[in-house]
Formats: C-alpha cells, structure tokens, sequence
C-alpha cells in the first residue's frame, strides 16, 4: 500500500458505514458552495480558458477545443462531462491496443507515456487544467466540487458491489484520492479514500479538500 495514502489521509477508520441520507442541512450548504464556486471560477478564469483553447487549436487546428465523455454520476446515473482536449482525436479508437498497457490495477486505464496525449495535452494535464471545465458541470448540479471520481461505462462494468458505494453521492472535480496521491494509488486504495470521505464528509472537510487541491494542483507529479 502506497506510503503518502496513509500519511495524507485523515480518514483512517476500521470499518466503513455508508450513510443512506446526508442532513438537508449539508446538503443545502454543499450545493451552495458547488453553486456559486462554479459560477465565479468559471467567470474568472474565462481568459484562461480562451488561452488554452488557442494553444489547442493551434497544435491541432482540426480538433475540438472540449472532450465530451460519458461518465457515471450519482446513483449509476449517465451524464456528459467536459474536459479540455488533451487527447489526439482519435484517442479512443486507440484506446484498445494499449488497454494491455495499463499500469493501475483494477477498473481504471492510467498510462504515465501515453502516446495519445498532444504536447499541450501534457502541460494542462500536468497541471489538472484539462479538468477544469467540468466547472460547468458542477453548475448544473451533474457534479460537485468536492466527490469521488466520476468512473466511465466500462469501469463500473468490472466493479463489486462494494466498488458501486462510491457511486451512492455526487462526483466530483476534486476529492480526497486527488490529494492523496492521486495517480501513485492503486484502484483500491482510490475506492477505499472514497468510501471513508462518504462516511465523514463534511462542509469543513470539503473545504479543507478544496483547501488542498490548491496546493497540489500546480507542479504535482502524481497527475498523468
């Protein structure tokens, strides 16, 4: 088991309890926050945003600016989720040949060199700024900020039934698995970091995550 997973987590419990319903208090305030932090960031970083479309189009003139994919939100529900392109246009066609490749076991592809990733690609990755027009989706209520990692079809295809609990509360942008050591973790260590956020999150402890995600978001090594 990954060394920073268990000095970064502060989650640690024996057993894990899944609440079946958050108060209407938390839930109220969270979707506040996921409300007006969407709106603001969205508002403030639009010169960013039309910054990296430009470097985008210039690689590649021919693709799109946004990557929409199918992802699994909150109760197995489908939604489309929106990402800077960092990929060649036909990432998916070569998904395939490189699904042996895989270097995470369990339901997740991750591939520290992968060849379909575009020069601009590996900048606003490195720096998670390719996640950042999922903005819009915590906008429309299909995401939060703070949440487990939104799975594609596929993953949740090879889950257990103690995998799908993380599938019971909203995904998010940022979550305690993105601060946590993000790509260094194993699948497992990803669903466990969910589930015990699930038990004990919190408005302050979305915030601290939040807090976090900041500090990790620029020069970190662990995203690819």
């Amino acid at each position: 088991m990954s060394e920073s997973w268990k000095a970064k987590s502060s989650y640690m419990e024996t057993d894990i309890n899944i609440p079946k319903n958050d108060s209407k208090i938390y839930l109220i305030l969270k979707r506040i926050i996921d409300i007006l932090g969407s709106f603001f960031g969205l508002l403030f970083l639009s010169i960013l945003f039309l910054i990296i479309g430009i470097l985008i189009k210039l690689e590649d003139p021919k693709g799109k600016i946004f990557f929409k994919q199918v992802r699994i939100g909150k109760n197995e529900k489908e939604f489309n989720m929106y990402k800077f392109r960092s990929m060649t246009n036909n990432a998916e066609e070569q998904l395939k040949a490189l699904l042996e490749l895989n270097e995470v076991k369990g339901a997740m592809f991750k591939m520290k060199d992968d060849p379909r990733v575009t020069r601009v690609g590996k900048f606003i990755r490195k720096t998670s700024i390719d996640e950042l027009p999922q903005l819009y989706n915590v906008l429309k209520g299909d995401m939060s900020l703070v949440g487990p990692r939104p799975p594609l079809p596929r993953e949740v295809k090879e889950y257990t039934t103690y995998d799908k609990q993380r599938l019971l509360v909203l995904p998010g942008c940022t979550g305690l698995w993105q601060v946590s050591g993000r790509s260094n973790l194993s699948f497992s260590e990803m669903v466990d970091l969910d589930l015990r956020y699930i038990n004990k999150r919190s408005i302050i402890g979305d915030l601290l995550i939040i807090l976090k995600t900041f500090f990790v978001l620029f020069g970190s090594k662990d995203a690819y």
